[in-house]
């Protein structure tokens, strides 16, 4: 087989990897088509190409995160990774955990850690590479992988939550949010919503967020509910899809321009956590982005009385 064959077949996994510890789709594809130039540039075909160019990706995407973390420190706002529709890395045997693994709360359990564990523990409890495979990725002996991976589970179980609802509970709470988010129905939605419950916004600057995020399941309620009748009186579409494993949403205006994506995180059969992206740097790979701030001020338009 042709290296540009062996390389295409491999690069689903490696944008996986490059991802999960990146938290960006383009950093991520920036990474897999480095590690494809130095693929190309090695004189020798290496004894595993899989494992090989998991090495690749996975140190190019360590130096890339260090250098990343200074710009996230400055960041305007709450910052979220950048959405993703679709991972292209099917695993049928482990694509629960897979999925688990891209969540918008697990990329950011994942970066309270350093570069280093981000890396060991994706490749070693997100994909199973063994120990020797891992020590070999980010140049460390195995013991220290060991330590490193220890450390990271340790730092990724105290955040996660307990009681995460299953899959199908999910998609039918899902349902129910969204028909009572269209509906604008305040009642129905705070039924869903825990108490303590948190939206927040990521638009780094770039475009409309709610502050610090709104919170309490009253306030995300009104706020929610507040939202969807002007934008669809505008032309605005919700769509539910799938955003970083979880059941979420995709808005467009009228011209099929994205403006935001959302997604939920849910907690004892209620929905915890909803987590919104309007930043358009960070949605301009799903396609053509509407200018947030102009869609804000039609609804709010919208919304004022004739006459």
């Amino acid at each position: 087989m042709r290296r540009a064959e062996e390389f295409e077949e491999l690069r689903p996994l490696l944008f996986s990897i490059a991802y999960r510890i990146l938290g960006s789709v383009s950093e991520a594809e920036d990474a897999v088509q480095e590690t494809w130039l130095r693929y190309q540039a090695t004189p020798t075909r290496p004894t595993s190409t899989k494992a090989f160019l998991s090495a690749v990706v996975s140190r190019i995407s360590i130096d890339v995160l260090r250098s990343a973390r200074a710009r996230r420190e400055e960041y305007a706002g709450t910052w979220l990774p950048e959405p993703l529709l679709t991972d292209p890395y099917a695993d049928p045997e482990r694509s629960a955990e897979l999925a688990d693994s891209v969540s918008m709360a697990a990329l950011l359990l994942l970066e309270r850690l350093s570069p280093l564990e981000r890396a060991v523990f994706v490749l070693r409890e997100v994909f199973g590479f063994g120990f020797g495979e891992v020590a070999s990725a980010v140049g460390r002996s195995e013991a220290a992988c060991r330590q490193l991976t220890v450390r990271a589970r340790r730092h990724m179980e105290a955040g996660r939550a307990r009681f995460a609802a299953d899959r199908r509970e999910r998609e039918e709470l899902a349902e129910r949010f969204f028909a009572a988010f269209r509906a604008g129905d305040v009642a129905g939605l705070r039924e869903l919503l825990a108490a303590d419950v948190q939206m927040v916004s990521d638009s780094g600057g770039k475009a409309p967020q709610w502050g610090k995020g709104v919170f309490g399941a009253g306030n995300v309620a009104r706020v929610l509910a507040s939202i969807v009748p002007p934008f669809i009186q505008i032309g605005g579409v919700v769509t539910a899809h799938e955003v970083n494993g979880q059941p979420g949403a995709i808005f467009r205006n009228r011209d099929g321009e994205i403006v935001n994506t959302l997604a939920l995180d849910f907690l004892d059969g209620q929905i915890q956590t909803i987590r919104a992206v309007l930043n358009p740097d960070k949605l301009g790979h799903l396609g053509p982005v509407a200018d947030a701030w102009a869609v804000i001020r039609e609804a709010n338009q919208a919304r004022r009385p004739a006459g």
